[in-house]
Formats: structure tokens, sequence, C-alpha cells
């Protein structure tokens, strides 16, 4: 099909937008590289700074791929007012060529609830500030088009004056995390709500599209073999002697009456990452099922700092968008694990042990 092909349809799609259809936020394969987008009780979840980026481009057969970009960096330190964190997220999505733009730059804070040697909570909350703009000149009409000729004609289409809108988004999120007493497994179990207060997104003063709440619930855990625990491991460099991780998760995500669950497990051994993904959606037009493979590796610059770089693939298997190109998805992470600003990180203040060794609640994860 030809791009100008296309463009009607997408109008038609865009047009819809504005009145009364709403969809659905872009979604990451690799939750766990991006957990500030799902949960912002996630702000601070292990002492020091991490800075995570991901880029996801979605059905790229079609000549209008959707791309997503996100970015974070929170900080950990147990010294901050709440015990919690400090984090920053901005969020991009370029639907089709330019046509729709999203960006959200927002703050998120986190606060720790200690519950006992091996159970902590955390609450967290995001205020962010979203801007989406509509290119209305680079849409091709149909009275714009010749059968033969293509397009040649002048379109008697006016578009409306408005082409950004600029709203305030808010999301709330909790969790627990929780670790054996051997420290060689910890957890966390994770419940939240995005767009609390369903802002209007409509570019039109005469018609309303509320952003609608979406809901998440996730569970994971890392499991590490070897003796010594996940405490021993906390800044393991992928030597022979490291411990194999073993990272099962599941994530549930529920928005405008599509439900998504994604479940599967990453490997991390000599400091290379492998996992596996399958994914299964229902309730909207997009349903189906696909499967996701990692592949990644990490690089330790020292024994407190690192960077990670992760690929994925999806691949649907079912549902009416097979053949469109999957999805390919990239993310970074830099961790800077002892790095603290009020003195209270570097493994933080766990009830029960000390600062330095910090035990499984505060060992760096997947996360």
């Amino acid at each position: 099909m030809k791009k100008h092909l296309v463009f009607p349809i997408l109008l038609i799609g865009c047009l819809s937008l504005l009145s009364t259809v709403r969809g659905q936020d872009p979604n990451y394969s690799q939750f766990f590289s991006a957990p500030l987008y799902y949960n912002p009780a996630y702000t601070g979840i292990n002492t020091g700074l991490r800075a995570r980026f991901s880029f996801r481009d979605q059905w790229p057969n079609l000549p209008v791929d959707f791309r997503s970009y996100f970015f974070s960096a929170d900080l950990g330190d147990r010294n901050l007012p709440g015990s919690g964190g400090l984090g920053l997220i901005v969020n991009s999505n370029n639907e089709g060529i330019g046509f729709i733009n999203d960006l959200s730059v927002g703050l998120s804070l986190a606060a720790r609830i200690p519950i006992s040697a091996s159970v902590v909570s955390q609450v967290g909350i995001k205020a962010a500030l979203v801007q989406k703009s509509i290119n209305w000149n680079d849409f091709v009409f149909s009275d714009q088009l010749s059968e033969k000729y293509g397009n040649i004609y002048q379109s008697s289409f006016i578009p409306p004056t408005a082409n950004k809108k600029v709203f305030p988004d808010f999301g709330v999120g909790g969790l627990l995390q929780f670790a054996n007493p051997e420290g060689n497994v910890n957890g966390n179990l994770g419940f939240a709500v995005d767009h609390v207060f369903q802002p209007d997104e409509s570019f039109l003063s005469t018609a309303t599209a509320p952003l609608p709440r979406k809901y998440v619930a996730n569970l994971d855990l890392v499991i590490s073999s070897g003796g010594g625990g996940a405490a021993s491991s906390m800044y393991a460099t992928g030597g022979a002697n490291d411990p194999l991780k073993i990272n099962p998760g599941i994530i549930y995500q529920n928005q405008l009456g599509l439900s998504t669950v994604e479940g599967g497990l990453n490997l991390l051994k000599y400091n290379i990452y492998i996992g596996a993904w399958y994914k299964a959606s229902w309730g909207g037009i997009s349903g189906g099922d696909a499967v996701a493979l990692l592949v990644g590796y990490r690089y330790t610059f020292a024994e407190d700092m690192s960077i990670k770089f992760m690929y994925s693939y999806d691949l649907a298997t079912t549902g009416n968008l097979e053949g469109l190109g999957g999805a390919h998805e990239i993310s970074v992470v830099l961790d800077f694990d002892k790095l603290t600003l009020f003195g209270g990180g570097g493994g933080g203040n766990v009830p029960g042990r000390s600062m330095r060794s910090g035990g499984a609640l505060e060992c760096p994860s997947f996360y």
C-alpha cells in the first residue's frame, strides 16, 4: 500500500481520538527496565542513582510505525525525608510519522515504610505536565487525490486553530519489597493507578476526550543461586564466582477495557542477560498473543558502577496484528549503586543490618 493511501485512514483514526474514542498508553515489553513508567513507588527502590532509557519501535512493517521513548532518573537515599527517593520522568510518543506527538515531563516522590527486617513498603506519587500536539499540515485528505495522478488537488478541509493541548497528569502507586532470611530471594509486589483524574486531552473546545485511567499490578522475584545469597553479590562483577540470577515476573494492565498480561523470566550470568516473555491481550482491537525474546549485556566500570544494554523483539503469534513486523525494543540502564547526596546511600539503613552490608532489601536487582 502506498504511503499516501494510508493517510486518510490515519486521519479518520485521529479525528476519532478528538471526540469520544480513546486509546491506550504505549506498553513496553521490558517493563522491568522502565519501572517508574508503570509505578512511581519504584522511585528509589534501591539506594544510589539509576538512569534508564527505553526505545520501542512497534509495527515497523507499516509505513507509519509507532515509536515510544522513555527516560527516568531516580535517587534512592535513606536519609531523605520519608527515606524513599526522588525521580525525574520523561516520556514521548511519536504516532505515525509525526502526526500526533505526546511529551510528558514529571517528577516522582516515594516514601519508604519499614515493616520488618525483611519486608518494607513504598508509596509513590507522580506529577507530570503533558503536551499533546498534532500537525494538520502533513495530512493528505481524500479530496486531494486523483485516481490517476495522486495528490494534485487543494483540499477544502479547514484545520482547527488548536494544534496543541497542555494538561497536568497524576499517578499513584504502592509496593511491598520482601526477602527471605537467607537473602538469596527478594521480590516486589506492586499496584498503581495512572491518569488518576482522567485529564481532557481533546484538541477541540467543543468536544472532550478524557484520558482513561490505567491500572497496573505486578509481581517479580530475583533468585540468586550459589552460596552467600543476594546480599554478598550486591556489587557482582560478572566473574565465574558470581551467582546465577533468575528473575521471573508477571505484570497485568487494564485501560479502557483492554487487558494485557505479560509473564516470563530473565537470566543473568557472566554479565549476559537472556530472557523470554509471553504476552496476551484481550478486550481491544489489538488483542492477541505475542512472544518477546531478550538478550543483553552488563558492563561494570567499577565495584559500584555499571551499564546494562538490553534488546528484545516481539513476535505476534495470534490476533489481527500478525505480519506487521512485531516490535523492536532497546533499553539502557546506568547504575551508580553507592552514590549518595544526603549520606543515606550505599546500602541504606535496613532494620537489623549495617549501612555497608545493606542486606537483600538494598541489593541492586534487575530494577
